[in-house]
């Protein structure tokens, strides 16, 4: 198991940016692929992104290709998501993820869950 918290969300205008970090608990963050997921008001939860254990390959659903970056920093158990050109359809609860399987997180059903933080976008 791995504890996660996520920070970094606010209140953000149309095309601007945000970076949302998520620190993770214990000595074994290097063994965990991680994601991102949100989940706006009235609809399921989605993928966003994710990045193997070694940081090496990563993942994006389409919404995000292009303008959301994942990352990693072992050395801080932190994974990160640069948000860039923000859209009003951005606004979301935040999700970090962490599971052995980078397929599980892409799949939608990561074994450890953060609790969320708010990303709002204004017209």
């Amino acid at each position: 198991q791995v504890q996660l918290v996520e920070s970094g969300g606010g209140l953000v205008q149309a095309g601007g940016s945000l970076r949302l970090s998520c620190a993770a608990s214990g000595r074994t963050f290097r063994r965990y692929a991680m994601g991102w997921f949100r989940q706006a008001p009235g609809k399921e939860r989605g993928f966003v992104a994710a990045i193997s254990y070694t940081g090496g390959t990563t993942y994006y659903a389409d919404s995000g290709k292009g303008r959301f970056t994942i990352s990693r920093d072992n050395a801080k158990n932190t994974v990160y998501l640069q948000m860039n050109s923000l859209k009003p359809e951005d606004t979301a609860v935040y999700y970090c993820a962490a599971d052995t399987s980078v397929n599980s997180i892409r799949s939608g059903l990561p074994t450890n869950w953060g609790q969320g933080t708010q990303v709002t976008v204004s017209s």
